[in-house]
């Protein structure tokens, strides 16, 4: 029988990094294209604890339906959280649990978008993001990065040029793919424009507790006077991302609709994840856990740069990121990405190619990406040495 898929999903590819976990069964694969947080970042002993409180306290509220909102203690929790931490929440918004970051996204283009519409991307971007908003009918205009987040001028030049954008999407803080953070004079750049324009931002920041050096820079939402931005994050990379725990904060009149259309995907996000989770950010241990967190990832990405920077080529530019999980590493012209991120695979290294998160997915890179919350300190130093190798004998000088 020929299956006729509908339009929306049949041009659809399956995720770059998705599928490149099928290949992390393997245990000598050394993974830096993963984007798992670390496995010893997990608070297992909490967890456990927590788990057996609530089942033994709390049998019914944690195994019986309950409000599409998300469990009332935690959506409180987030709030007094993002107030304390990001200056985010004024009287105009309202928040609710998702089923991880990606459902947050996916409800926001749902909502906002209809089939055709268009959504300003930064590219590269977050392919889960770019996934979802192709799977929606959304049509994704890339505007290229600089150092310091997007290139303004273009971006203000896609808004002119597409008068049907819906939403502008941005990781502003330790960007996925590339690890870099927008500046505060784009942040405030990015907001007039939104509302020169009339289009909504989507902010999603899922790895914005994971700072390890550097100064903090406002998120937009804490600067939305307007109700023009919709905020995403997620405890995926601070507590457990298997228990697929996120929130998201939007002006009332959106959060509505996406309330409605949550309840057509699951109902509700699990609720004995939702209570395990209210009961650790609740605690004392939360602070004191992400400070751990943090200096892990800052001695993990320490010592790859190190690394980096004794075994690669000087041709091979890379990012050197204040926070999050990633950076981004740019081959001289010339070298072909596919061969080498191949080349790589075959010697046991895994990493993502830059074509992956790119907007337009016909387009060619010269870059990739790293993650180094995955691998142990050894697999570093190894993973790193591996890559320097046939960087090398690309002719990368």
């Amino acid at each position: 029988m020929e299956y006729r898929i509908s339009y929306k999903l049949k041009n659809l590819k399956p995720s770059a990094i998705r599928e490149i976990f099928k290949s992390l069964s393997d245990p000598q694969i050394i993974a830096f294209a993963a984007g798992n947080p670390a496995a010893e970042s997990f608070p297992s002993e909490f967890i456990e604890k927590s788990c057996a409180d609530i089942l033994h306290n709390n049998t019914v509220t944690a195994l019986q339906y309950n409000i599409t909102e998300g469990y009332p203690s935690l959506r409180n929790a987030v709030k007094e959280r993002l107030s304390s931490a990001f200056g985010i929440g004024k009287d105009f918004d309202e928040t609710i649990i998702t089923s991880g970051g990606q459902q947050g996204i996916e409800l926001a283009c749902k909502v906002m978008c209809n089939e055709g519409d268009v959504i300003i991307a930064e590219n590269p971007s977050f392919i889960g993001a770019l996934n979802a908003f192709r799977s929606n009918g959304a049509k994704v205009v890339g505007v290229d990065m600089e150092n310091d987040g997007m290139n303004i001028r273009s971006l203000e030049q896609a808004l002119k040029n597409n008068k049907n954008a819906k939403l502008i999407y941005v990781i502003p803080t330790f960007h996925n793919p590339m690890g870099i953070t927008t500046s505060k004079e784009k942040r405030e750049k990015i907001y007039a424009l939104a509302k020169k324009y009339g289009v909504l931002i989507l902010e999603d920041n899922p790895y914005g507790e994971l700072r390890f050096s550097g100064t903090d820079v406002p998120t937009i939402k804490s600067m939305d006077s307007d109700g023009l931005v919709i905020y995403s994050g997620s405890y995926s990379k601070v507590l457990s991302s298997g228990m697929r725990i996120g929130f998201l904060v939007a002006p009332k009149d959106v959060m509505s609709k996406i309330v409605v259309a949550k309840q057509v995907e699951d109902v509700h996000t699990n609720i004995l994840c939702q209570m395990i989770c209210q009961s650790f950010v609740t605690s004392d241990q939360y602070l004191p856990h992400l400070d751990k967190i943090r200096a892990l990832y800052k001695k993990k990405s320490t010592l790859m740069l190190e690394e980096m920077d004794k075994c690669f080529p000087k041709s091979v530019k890379y990012t050197r990121p204040n926070g999050g999980l990633f950076l981004w590493c740019t081959l001289p012209n010339g070298i072909d990405l596919t061969e080498f991120v191949s080349q790589a695979l075959k010697n046991k290294v895994a990493v993502v190619p830059g074509t992956a998160f790119n907007c337009d997915t016909e387009a060619p890179s010269d870059s990739f990406r790293l993650n180094y919350s995955t691998p142990s300190d050894e697999q570093i130093v190894k993973g790193i040495q591996i890559l320097g190798e046939l960087l090398k004998n690309t002719g990368a000088k």
